[in-house]
């Protein structure tokens, strides 16, 4: 079967920028994967969708669950033309030393372990299909060159995945595959509902901050997608614009 529309993967899918990226990309024309662990969730989010939409949960730790999600793509629709790199989660604002190790050990196998298993299957992907080529576009995060307090297991997770789209920019090269990273700044979505109340500033203040639309995340999110093979943005900053950003780091 030949598909007209672009294919793209969506980790994370069940919720938040997500879910706002996976709807925003259905209605520019592309038919979506939809991973996360939550099945009800993702049949949520396909319900708001506007073209093809297949529902796979997938625990994105969990080699064997990655390698079946897009074994599902390839079976489904052909081919996986980009993959948008996107589950991850945080932990509390605590001293390093003073950090649940299972938390911590969750993020980096979430943020980290997760965003690299999901690249490698889609590199495989990406490299046996005709034509070659595609795009991996990874959530990053502003704390990576400006660090929240207390916020050590995410800050460095976010890191690596900076290492991560600079090496697949690199590698990718003689296939036709190249690496986005897009870092956001207070988008509204259930994770970032903290900000609204007060969170810890690097001065010791607890303050609340803007917000800014997730909408505006998913539309960065689809022209970053819809850029031709031969040009790409490898990172982009989106933030509300009045957020302290500037000024912590």
């Amino acid at each position: 079967m030949t598909y007209k529309t672009k294919i793209a993967v969506i980790t994370g899918a069940g919720s938040g920028i997500g879910r706002a990226v996976a709807v925003a990309l259905s209605q520019a024309g592309w038919s979506l994967v939809l991973a996360g662990r939550r099945k009800a969730a993702l049949k949520d989010t396909a319900e708001l969708c506007a073209g093809e939409t297949l529902c796979v949960p997938t625990d994105v730790t969990d080699e064997a669950s990655v390698a079946g999600l897009f074994e599902a793509t390839i079976n489904r629709f052909g081919r996986v033309d980009m993959l948008f790199n996107n589950a991850g989660v945080s932990a509390a604002a605590v001293p390093l030393e003073d950090l649940d190790w299972a938390r911590a050990k969750a993020v980096i196998d979430t943020n980290v372990t997760g965003a690299m298993l999901c690249a490698r299957e889609a590199i495989r992907a990406m490299k046996a299909q005709t034509p070659q080529g595609g795009r991996i576009i990874n959530n990053g995060s502003i704390s990576a060159y400006a660090p929240r307090p207390h916020a050590a297991p995410y800050v460095m997770s976010k890191h690596a995945v900076t290492g991560l789209t600079k090496s697949i920019i690199l590698d990718g090269r003689p296939f036709g595959i190249t690496a986005a990273q897009i870092d956001i700044g207070n988008a509204v979505t259930d994770m970032s509902e903290a900000m609204a109340s007060g969170v810890l500033q690097a001065d010791g203040g607890i303050r609340p901050e803007p917000r800014m639309d997730v909408a505006h995340v998913a539309y960065t999110v689809v022209h970053m997608a819809n850029l031709p093979p031969e040009a790409n943005m490898p990172f982009v900053t989106i933030m509300a614009t009045n957020m302290p950003l500037y000024g912590r780091g």
